[in-house]
């Protein structure tokens, strides 16, 4: 009986370490789904982020422009040009072409 029970340990043995690798080899698939899911995750936010940057430098170019123009607008030049081109204002010393 001492065999018998020597064969019923082995069996035991190699199941349970059957059973270990198994969980280890489970416990390996899942990690690695979620490292795929994780780096396209991170791939989408990096692309995400470039997109976003460019939206900033683009509205920093407009804020740039706007700038500009409320200077201009505030300036001698834009009130010169508005009364020439809305109310026809000129100079003294001007001389105005026309074509018939």
């Amino acid at each position: 009986m001492s065999r018998h029970r020597q064969r019923g340990r082995k069996k035991k043995r190699t199941a349970g370490k059957f059973s270990f690798i198994c969980i280890g080899l489970f416990l390996v698939l899942v990690l690695s789904i979620q490292m795929v899911r994780l780096y396209q995750k991170n791939q989408e936010y990096v692309r995400r982020e470039e997109a976003l940057s460019n939206q900033v430098e683009e509205l920093k170019k407009e804020e740039a422009q706007l700038s500009e123009y409320e200077n201009y607008i505030h300036s001698q030049d834009y009130i010169e040009d508005t009364a020439k081109k809305k109310l026809g204002l000129v100079y003294d010393n001007e001389i105005i072409f026309r074509e018939e």
